[in-house]
Protein backbone atom coordinates (compact mmCIF):
# COMPACT_ATOMS: atom_id res chain seq x y z
CA UNK A 1 0.00 0.00 0.00
CA UNK A 2 1.49 3.65 -1.24
CA UNK A 3 2.10 6.50 1.54
CA UNK A 4 0.16 9.91 0.29
CA UNK A 5 -1.09 12.10 2.14
CA UNK A 6 -4.44 11.54 3.74
CA UNK A 7 -7.48 13.20 2.51
CA UNK A 8 -8.40 14.94 5.52
CA UNK A 9 -12.01 14.91 6.67
CA UNK A 10 -12.93 18.43 6.38
CA UNK A 11 -11.78 18.89 3.01
CA UNK A 12 -14.94 17.00 1.64
CA UNK A 13 -17.08 17.03 4.91
CA UNK A 14 -20.82 19.20 3.91
CA UNK A 15 -20.75 19.45 8.01
CA UNK A 16 -18.50 21.08 10.14
CA UNK A 17 -16.98 19.22 12.98
CA UNK A 18 -18.99 19.84 16.64
CA UNK A 19 -17.49 22.26 18.46
CA UNK A 20 -19.88 22.33 21.67
CA UNK A 21 -18.77 19.22 24.34
CA UNK A 22 -21.64 16.79 24.92
CA UNK A 23 -23.23 16.74 28.70
CA UNK A 24 -23.89 14.00 30.95
CA UNK A 25 -26.90 12.49 29.73
CA UNK A 26 -26.31 12.31 26.65
CA UNK A 27 -23.30 9.92 27.41
CA UNK A 28 -25.19 8.52 30.25
CA UNK A 29 -27.73 7.09 27.11
CA UNK A 30 -25.49 6.36 24.64
CA UNK A 31 -23.03 4.50 27.87
CA UNK A 32 -26.67 2.10 28.02
CA UNK A 33 -27.35 1.22 25.01
CA UNK A 34 -23.42 -0.27 24.62
CA UNK A 35 -24.72 -2.16 28.07
CA UNK A 36 -27.49 -3.22 26.59
CA UNK A 37 -26.13 -4.43 23.11
CA UNK A 38 -23.32 -6.01 24.98
CA UNK A 39 -25.35 -8.12 27.28
CA UNK A 40 -26.95 -9.26 24.05
CA UNK A 41 -23.88 -10.34 22.78
CA UNK A 42 -21.69 -11.50 24.83
CA UNK A 43 -24.05 -13.24 27.52
CA UNK A 44 -24.76 -15.52 24.03
CA UNK A 45 -21.56 -15.44 22.72
CA UNK A 46 -19.30 -16.41 25.89
CA UNK A 47 -21.46 -19.10 27.43
CA UNK A 48 -25.37 -19.60 26.73
CA UNK A 49 -24.46 -20.63 23.29
CA UNK A 50 -21.61 -22.79 23.91
CA UNK A 51 -24.21 -24.82 26.22
CA UNK A 52 -27.25 -24.94 23.83
CA UNK A 53 -24.66 -26.32 21.64
CA UNK A 54 -23.32 -28.59 23.81
CA UNK A 55 -27.19 -29.46 24.53
CA UNK A 56 -27.95 -30.07 20.94
CA UNK A 57 -25.31 -31.78 19.82
CA UNK A 58 -22.80 -32.89 22.77
CA UNK A 59 -20.08 -35.14 20.25
CA UNK A 60 -19.66 -31.85 17.71
CA UNK A 61 -19.81 -28.65 20.60
CA UNK A 62 -16.44 -26.59 19.29
CA UNK A 63 -17.74 -27.19 15.92
CA UNK A 64 -20.85 -26.37 15.91
CA UNK A 65 -20.62 -23.55 18.08
CA UNK A 66 -17.93 -22.40 15.77
CA UNK A 67 -20.63 -22.65 12.71
CA UNK A 68 -23.39 -20.72 14.83
CA UNK A 69 -20.98 -17.49 16.12
CA UNK A 70 -18.96 -17.51 12.32
CA UNK A 71 -22.62 -17.78 10.54
CA UNK A 72 -24.01 -14.48 13.07
CA UNK A 73 -20.53 -12.53 12.51
CA UNK A 74 -21.06 -13.24 8.83
CA UNK A 75 -24.15 -11.59 8.85
CA UNK A 76 -22.76 -8.76 11.02
CA UNK A 77 -20.21 -7.95 8.22
CA UNK A 78 -23.11 -6.51 6.31
CA UNK A 79 -25.77 -5.77 8.51
CA UNK A 80 -23.55 -2.79 10.12
CA UNK A 81 -22.39 -1.12 7.45
CA UNK A 82 -25.36 -0.88 5.49
CA UNK A 83 -27.52 0.51 8.44
CA UNK A 84 -25.06 2.78 9.31
CA UNK A 85 -24.95 3.86 5.26
CA UNK A 86 -28.99 4.22 5.76
CA UNK A 87 -29.12 6.01 8.99
CA UNK A 88 -26.90 8.71 7.06
CA UNK A 89 -29.76 9.18 4.68
CA UNK A 90 -32.49 8.91 7.20
CA UNK A 91 -34.62 11.82 7.31
CA UNK A 92 -37.35 12.49 9.51
CA UNK A 93 -38.33 14.49 12.82
CA UNK A 94 -36.50 11.85 15.27
CA UNK A 95 -33.05 12.26 13.62
CA UNK A 96 -30.84 9.86 11.63
CA UNK A 97 -29.80 7.53 14.63
CA UNK A 98 -32.68 7.35 16.88
CA UNK A 99 -34.55 5.21 14.40
CA UNK A 100 -32.03 2.31 13.78
CA UNK A 101 -31.09 1.96 17.70
CA UNK A 102 -35.05 1.48 18.30
CA UNK A 103 -35.97 -1.07 15.43
CA UNK A 104 -32.30 -2.77 15.75
CA UNK A 105 -33.07 -2.85 19.50
CA UNK A 106 -36.30 -4.45 19.18
CA UNK A 107 -35.53 -6.68 16.15
CA UNK A 108 -32.65 -8.02 18.55
CA UNK A 109 -34.39 -8.79 21.09
CA UNK A 110 -37.23 -10.92 19.52
CA UNK A 111 -35.01 -13.03 17.80
CA UNK A 112 -32.92 -13.39 21.14
CA UNK A 113 -36.85 -14.57 22.65
CA UNK A 114 -37.33 -17.03 19.29
CA UNK A 115 -33.35 -18.34 19.97
CA UNK A 116 -34.58 -19.73 23.72
CA UNK A 117 -36.32 -22.71 22.17
CA UNK A 118 -34.51 -23.54 19.08
CA UNK A 119 -34.95 -26.62 18.68
CA UNK A 120 -31.93 -27.68 16.49
CA UNK A 121 -28.39 -26.52 15.31
CA UNK A 122 -30.03 -24.60 12.06
CA UNK A 123 -32.64 -22.50 13.91
CA UNK A 124 -30.41 -21.57 16.68
CA UNK A 125 -28.24 -20.29 14.04
CA UNK A 126 -30.79 -18.36 11.81
CA UNK A 127 -31.89 -16.78 14.87
CA UNK A 128 -28.53 -16.04 15.58
CA UNK A 129 -27.95 -14.44 12.71
CA UNK A 130 -31.19 -11.92 13.06
CA UNK A 131 -29.81 -11.41 16.74
CA UNK A 132 -26.53 -10.10 15.28
CA UNK A 133 -28.63 -8.24 12.44
CA UNK A 134 -30.71 -5.80 15.18
CA UNK A 135 -28.05 -5.29 17.43
CA UNK A 136 -25.22 -4.05 14.70
CA UNK A 137 -27.81 -1.79 13.26
CA UNK A 138 -28.18 -0.27 17.00
CA UNK A 139 -24.55 -0.17 17.06
CA UNK A 140 -24.08 0.99 13.65
CA UNK A 141 -26.17 4.07 14.70
CA UNK A 142 -24.27 4.60 17.87
CA UNK A 143 -21.00 4.70 17.58
CA UNK A 144 -22.09 7.16 14.58
CA UNK A 145 -24.00 9.46 16.63
CA UNK A 146 -20.42 10.27 18.31
CA UNK A 147 -18.77 11.65 16.09
CA UNK A 148 -21.87 13.72 14.87
CA UNK A 149 -21.66 14.97 18.73
CA UNK A 150 -19.02 14.76 19.78
CA UNK A 151 -15.99 17.02 19.50
CA UNK A 152 -12.32 15.98 18.67
CA UNK A 153 -10.79 16.88 21.87
CA UNK A 154 -13.26 15.17 24.20
CA UNK A 155 -13.50 11.74 22.09
CA UNK A 156 -10.84 10.29 23.77
CA UNK A 157 -12.90 10.65 26.92
CA UNK A 158 -16.61 9.50 25.56
CA UNK A 159 -14.84 6.85 23.85
CA UNK A 160 -13.72 5.60 27.34
CA UNK A 161 -16.80 5.87 28.74
CA UNK A 162 -18.82 3.94 25.68
CA UNK A 163 -16.05 1.51 26.07
CA UNK A 164 -17.17 0.97 29.98
CA UNK A 165 -20.42 0.22 28.34
CA UNK A 166 -19.13 -2.12 26.36
CA UNK A 167 -17.27 -3.91 29.38
CA UNK A 168 -20.40 -3.69 31.88
CA UNK A 169 -22.50 -5.32 29.03
CA UNK A 170 -20.02 -7.94 28.95
CA UNK A 171 -19.98 -8.90 32.15
CA UNK A 172 -23.88 -8.15 32.86
CA UNK A 173 -23.48 -11.04 30.30
CA UNK A 174 -21.45 -13.41 32.17
CA UNK A 175 -23.53 -12.66 34.90
CA UNK A 176 -26.47 -13.11 33.43
CA UNK A 177 -24.88 -16.85 32.28
CA UNK A 178 -24.11 -17.89 35.48
CA UNK A 179 -26.89 -16.87 36.91
CA UNK A 180 -29.44 -19.03 35.34
CA UNK A 181 -27.08 -21.81 35.80
CA UNK A 182 -27.39 -23.82 33.08
CA UNK A 183 -30.91 -22.27 31.95
CA UNK A 184 -29.55 -21.06 28.86
CA UNK A 185 -33.25 -20.54 27.48
CA UNK A 186 -33.58 -17.84 30.76
CA UNK A 187 -30.79 -16.70 29.96
CA UNK A 188 -30.83 -15.72 26.22
CA UNK A 189 -34.68 -14.03 27.78
CA UNK A 190 -33.14 -11.93 30.02
CA UNK A 191 -30.48 -10.95 27.45
CA UNK A 192 -33.69 -9.24 25.63
CA UNK A 193 -35.12 -7.56 28.36
CA UNK A 194 -31.63 -6.07 28.88
CA UNK A 195 -30.96 -5.24 25.31
CA UNK A 196 -34.17 -3.03 25.43
CA UNK A 197 -34.10 -1.35 28.77
CA UNK A 198 -30.68 -0.55 27.54
CA UNK A 199 -31.71 2.11 24.68
CA UNK A 200 -34.71 3.70 26.62
CA UNK A 201 -32.80 6.91 27.71
CA UNK A 202 -30.73 7.78 24.48
CA UNK A 203 -34.24 7.23 22.37
CA UNK A 204 -35.52 9.92 25.43
CA UNK A 205 -32.28 12.05 25.65
CA UNK A 206 -30.93 11.30 21.95
CA UNK A 207 -30.91 15.31 20.55
CA UNK A 208 -30.74 13.89 16.76
CA UNK A 209 -31.05 16.22 14.81
CA UNK A 210 -32.94 15.27 11.63
CA UNK A 211 -32.10 16.10 8.51
CA UNK A 212 -34.44 17.64 5.87
CA UNK A 213 -35.24 15.37 2.66
CA UNK A 214 -34.50 17.84 0.31
CA UNK A 215 -30.90 17.79 1.28
CA UNK A 216 -30.46 14.63 0.44
CA UNK A 217 -28.84 13.96 -3.12
CA UNK A 218 -30.96 11.51 -5.30
CA UNK A 219 -30.89 8.17 -4.18
CA UNK A 220 -28.80 6.19 -7.06
CA UNK A 221 -28.63 2.25 -6.00
CA UNK A 222 -25.08 1.76 -7.99
CA UNK A 223 -23.67 4.48 -6.17
CA UNK A 224 -24.95 3.36 -2.94
CA UNK A 225 -23.20 0.28 -3.89
CA UNK A 226 -19.96 1.82 -4.78
CA UNK A 227 -19.91 4.05 -1.64
CA UNK A 228 -19.09 1.45 0.58
CA UNK A 229 -15.15 0.40 -1.38
CA UNK A 230 -12.97 3.25 0.62
CA UNK A 231 -10.19 3.55 -1.79
CA UNK A 232 -6.63 2.43 0.29
CA UNK A 233 -4.93 5.03 -2.16
CA UNK A 234 -7.21 8.03 -1.48
CA UNK A 235 -7.10 7.80 2.00
CA UNK A 236 -4.43 5.26 3.20
CA UNK A 237 -4.66 6.47 6.71
CA UNK A 238 -8.40 5.09 7.04
CA UNK A 239 -7.24 1.67 5.14
CA UNK A 240 -4.40 1.38 8.01
CA UNK A 241 -6.68 1.65 11.17
CA UNK A 242 -8.76 -0.67 9.01
CA UNK A 243 -6.40 -3.25 8.99
CA UNK A 244 -4.70 -2.71 12.99
CA UNK A 245 -8.28 -3.46 13.98
CA UNK A 246 -9.19 -6.48 12.48
CA UNK A 247 -5.85 -7.91 13.45
CA UNK A 248 -6.14 -6.49 17.26
CA UNK A 249 -9.96 -8.22 17.62
CA UNK A 250 -9.05 -11.03 15.81
CA UNK A 251 -6.07 -11.79 18.12
CA UNK A 252 -8.72 -10.89 20.92
CA UNK A 253 -11.75 -13.01 19.90
CA UNK A 254 -9.09 -16.28 19.82
CA UNK A 255 -8.03 -15.63 22.59
CA UNK A 256 -11.97 -15.19 24.41
CA UNK A 257 -13.73 -17.85 21.66
CA UNK A 258 -13.10 -21.10 23.53
CA UNK A 259 -12.47 -19.64 26.89
CA UNK A 260 -15.59 -22.10 28.94
CA UNK A 261 -13.61 -25.32 27.17
CA UNK A 262 -10.15 -23.96 27.36
CA UNK A 263 -11.24 -23.87 31.15
CA UNK A 264 -12.98 -27.19 31.09
CA UNK A 265 -10.72 -29.24 28.89
CA UNK A 266 -7.24 -28.06 29.16
CA UNK A 267 -7.49 -26.37 32.90
CA UNK A 268 -9.87 -29.31 34.05
CA UNK A 269 -10.69 -26.61 36.28
CA UNK A 270 -14.32 -28.32 38.30
CA UNK A 271 -11.86 -31.07 39.23
CA UNK A 272 -8.65 -29.01 40.11
CA UNK A 273 -10.71 -26.25 42.24
CA UNK A 274 -14.17 -27.48 42.43
CA UNK A 275 -15.34 -24.32 40.27
CA UNK A 276 -17.64 -24.85 37.61
CA UNK A 277 -16.43 -23.53 33.93
CA UNK A 278 -19.25 -21.04 33.59
CA UNK A 279 -18.39 -19.64 36.95
CA UNK A 280 -14.83 -19.70 36.18
CA UNK A 281 -15.57 -17.78 33.09
CA UNK A 282 -17.82 -15.65 35.26
CA UNK A 283 -14.67 -14.86 37.39
CA UNK A 284 -12.04 -13.88 34.86
CA UNK A 285 -14.86 -11.86 33.05
CA UNK A 286 -15.19 -9.73 36.48
CA UNK A 287 -11.83 -8.84 36.86
CA UNK A 288 -10.87 -8.20 32.76
CA UNK A 289 -14.40 -6.01 33.12
CA UNK A 290 -12.90 -3.69 36.42
CA UNK A 291 -9.85 -3.52 35.01
CA UNK A 292 -10.81 -2.62 31.20
CA UNK A 293 -13.56 -0.04 32.97
CA UNK A 294 -10.37 1.84 34.76
CA UNK A 295 -7.94 1.66 31.69
CA UNK A 296 -10.50 2.71 29.00
CA UNK A 297 -11.18 5.66 30.99
CA UNK A 298 -8.33 6.82 32.24
CA UNK A 299 -6.68 6.10 28.78
CA UNK A 300 -9.08 7.97 26.54
CA UNK A 301 -8.78 10.86 29.01
CA UNK A 302 -4.85 10.63 28.92
CA UNK A 303 -5.10 10.24 25.10
CA UNK A 304 -7.10 13.31 25.17
CA UNK A 305 -4.53 15.21 27.68
CA UNK A 306 -1.55 14.47 25.13
CA UNK A 307 -3.27 14.90 22.17
CA UNK A 308 -2.06 11.64 20.71
CA UNK A 309 -3.96 8.15 19.86
CA UNK A 310 -1.03 5.91 18.29
CA UNK A 311 1.03 5.42 20.95
CA UNK A 312 -1.37 3.99 23.48
CA UNK A 313 -2.97 1.94 20.55
CA UNK A 314 0.95 -0.18 19.95
CA UNK A 315 1.40 -0.02 23.99
CA UNK A 316 -1.77 -1.58 24.49
CA UNK A 317 -2.04 -3.98 21.55
CA UNK A 318 1.76 -5.70 22.92
CA UNK A 319 -0.08 -5.73 25.99
CA UNK A 320 -3.31 -8.10 24.70
CA UNK A 321 -0.83 -10.00 23.14
CA UNK A 322 1.46 -10.14 26.10
CA UNK A 323 -2.14 -11.93 27.78
CA UNK A 324 -2.38 -14.30 24.89
CA UNK A 325 1.42 -15.86 26.03
CA UNK A 326 0.71 -15.90 29.31
CA UNK A 327 -2.39 -18.29 28.46
CA UNK A 328 0.07 -20.69 26.39
CA UNK A 329 3.11 -20.84 28.66
CA UNK A 330 0.58 -20.78 32.15
CA UNK A 331 -2.65 -23.37 31.23
CA UNK A 332 -3.48 -22.92 34.83
CA UNK A 333 -6.25 -21.42 37.14
CA UNK A 334 -3.60 -19.20 38.10
CA UNK A 335 -2.02 -18.16 34.77
CA UNK A 336 -6.17 -17.62 33.19
CA UNK A 337 -6.53 -14.92 36.33
CA UNK A 338 -3.15 -13.08 35.59
CA UNK A 339 -3.83 -13.20 31.82
CA UNK A 340 -7.37 -12.12 32.35
CA UNK A 341 -6.19 -9.00 34.67
CA UNK A 342 -3.46 -8.49 32.11
CA UNK A 343 -5.78 -8.49 29.03
CA UNK A 344 -8.41 -5.87 30.57
CA UNK A 345 -5.50 -3.59 31.29
CA UNK A 346 -4.46 -3.63 27.36
CA UNK A 347 -7.97 -4.35 25.84
CA UNK A 348 -9.68 -1.16 28.03
CA UNK A 349 -7.22 1.57 26.79
CA UNK A 350 -7.07 0.41 23.36
CA UNK A 351 -10.72 0.25 22.72
CA UNK A 352 -11.10 4.07 23.70
CA UNK A 353 -8.27 5.08 22.08
CA UNK A 354 -8.38 3.32 18.71
CA UNK A 355 -12.16 4.36 18.91
CA UNK A 356 -10.71 8.39 18.87
CA UNK A 357 -8.09 7.44 16.38
CA UNK A 358 -10.71 5.83 14.27
CA UNK A 359 -13.29 8.98 14.39
CA UNK A 360 -10.13 11.13 13.22
CA UNK A 361 -9.12 9.27 9.82
CA UNK A 362 -13.09 9.17 8.55
CA UNK A 363 -13.40 10.31 4.47
CA UNK A 364 -16.59 12.47 4.90
CA UNK A 365 -18.42 13.79 7.43
CA UNK A 366 -21.51 13.31 5.45
CA UNK A 367 -21.27 9.68 5.71
CA UNK A 368 -20.39 9.44 9.12
CA UNK A 369 -22.55 6.35 9.90
CA UNK A 370 -21.49 4.09 6.35
CA UNK A 371 -17.44 4.79 7.08
CA UNK A 372 -17.93 3.89 10.94
CA UNK A 373 -19.91 0.70 9.26
CA UNK A 374 -17.07 -0.31 6.78
CA UNK A 375 -14.69 0.47 9.94
CA UNK A 376 -16.91 -2.00 12.24
CA UNK A 377 -16.60 -4.76 9.43
CA UNK A 378 -13.22 -5.17 11.03
CA UNK A 379 -14.79 -5.84 14.29
CA UNK A 380 -17.53 -8.26 12.35
CA UNK A 381 -14.52 -9.82 10.27
CA UNK A 382 -12.56 -10.96 13.07
CA UNK A 383 -15.36 -12.68 14.64
CA UNK A 384 -15.86 -14.82 11.24
CA UNK A 385 -12.37 -15.29 10.80
CA UNK A 386 -11.23 -16.09 14.08
CA UNK A 387 -13.05 -19.23 14.78
CA UNK A 388 -11.41 -20.28 11.34
CA UNK A 389 -8.44 -20.00 12.56
CA UNK A 390 -8.51 -20.98 16.28
CA UNK A 391 -10.60 -24.18 15.12
CA UNK A 392 -7.52 -26.02 13.35
CA UNK A 393 -5.36 -25.04 16.27
CA UNK A 394 -7.09 -26.74 18.87
CA UNK A 395 -8.37 -29.41 16.72
CA UNK A 396 -5.30 -30.66 15.23
CA UNK A 397 -2.34 -28.29 15.40
CA UNK A 398 -0.82 -28.48 19.11
CA UNK A 399 -3.94 -27.36 21.10
CA UNK A 400 -4.53 -24.24 22.82
CA UNK A 401 -0.95 -23.63 23.94
CA UNK A 402 -0.70 -23.28 19.87
CA UNK A 403 -4.01 -20.91 19.70
CA UNK A 404 -2.44 -18.71 22.06
CA UNK A 405 0.88 -18.02 20.39
CA UNK A 406 -0.79 -17.47 16.84
CA UNK A 407 -3.25 -15.25 18.72
CA UNK A 408 -0.60 -13.10 20.19
CA UNK A 409 1.27 -13.05 17.18
CA UNK A 410 -1.62 -11.45 15.13
CA UNK A 411 -2.64 -9.23 17.26
CA UNK A 412 1.68 -7.69 17.41
CA UNK A 413 1.13 -6.94 13.77
CA UNK A 414 -1.89 -5.04 14.07
CA UNK A 415 0.43 -2.79 16.95
CA UNK A 416 2.63 -2.82 14.12
CA UNK A 417 1.05 -1.21 11.29
CA UNK A 418 -1.30 1.30 13.38
CA UNK A 419 2.80 3.12 12.72
CA UNK A 420 1.60 3.68 9.44
CA UNK A 421 -1.07 6.21 9.96
CA UNK A 422 0.40 9.34 9.30
CA UNK A 423 -2.26 11.91 9.97
CA UNK A 424 -2.68 11.17 13.49
CA UNK A 425 -0.30 11.66 16.33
Amino acid sequence: MPDHPTVPRTATALRPEPGVPVRSPWILGVVLVNVGINVAFFGPLQVLLAQQAAYLEPGQKEAMFALVTGAGAAVSVFSNPLAGALSDRTPGRFGRRRPWVLFGAVGGALALVALAGAPNVAFMTAMWCLVQAGCNSAYAAITAAVPDKVPVTQRGTVGGLASMGVTAGILLGSVVAAAVAGNFSLGYLVCAAALLLGVIIYLLRADDAPILRSSLAPFSLGKFVSSFWISPRRYPDFAWAWITKLLVNIGNHMILLYLIYFLADRVHLEQTTGIAPATGVLILTGIYAVLVITTSVIGGRISDYMGKRKPLVIISSCIIAAASLILAVVPTWAGALVAASVLGIGFGAYMAVDFALVTQVLPRAEDTGKDLGVINIANSLAQVVAPSIAYPFVAFLGGYVSLYVAAAVIGLLGAVFVTRIRSVA
